[in-house]
């Protein structure tokens, strides 16, 4: 399902991610945040709990050790702002931009089995960051497992400098 078949009140409409950090990404990053906001886009299930009446307008940004959720209704009337600590996410993201630098040095020099390995372990870890991001969100905003693989791409975005 599309977000142009969803429902109204359970989908992003738009997504913005801090535009200061634009320059400093790499363009590995670069991409996997432009893939990351398409995605999300196209296919997403995400209601504010207590304010189903989206669809909603995301703003994303990090500050003071935080990542911010900025939510805005069709309407430009602020929905909520959800800020929750980075600190659980520190060894996932450290791990996964290890798995990710590994991952893109292979693509251009390794065997096919050996990026397949890679990309698994990967995937795996991008699995766990989406497990414990739902998690964090939960009784704030429900989301499924593809919206909030989605939304820890973009979180790790926000510290990936390049």
């Amino acid at each position: 399902m599309t977000a142009k078949d969803a429902p109204d009140t359970n989908r992003l409409a738009a997504v913005d991610l801090d535009d200061s950090i634009g320059s400093a990404l790499s363009a590995d990053a670069d991409h996997e945040r432009r893939v990351a906001i398409y995605d999300l886009i196209e296919d997403n299930r995400f209601t504010v709990i207590g304010h189903e009446t989206g669809p909603y307008r995301l703003a994303l940004s990090a500050a003071d050790g935080r990542i911010i959720f900025d939510i805005w209704s069709a309407r430009e009337e602020r929905v909520s702002m959800i800020g929750l600590s980075l600190s659980p996410f520190r060894r996932i993201v450290k791990d996964y931009f290890m798995i990710c630098e590994s991952y893109y040095k292979a693509i251009r020099t390794a065997t096919p089995s050996q990026i397949e390995t890679i990309d698994m372990a990967r995937r795996g870890l991008h699995n766990e960051g989406g497990d414990l991001l739902k998690e964090r969100l939960d009784g704030k905003i429900e989301v499924d497992m593809t919206t909030s693989r989605r939304l820890f791409t973009l979180l790790c975005v926000l510290h990936w400098r390049g």
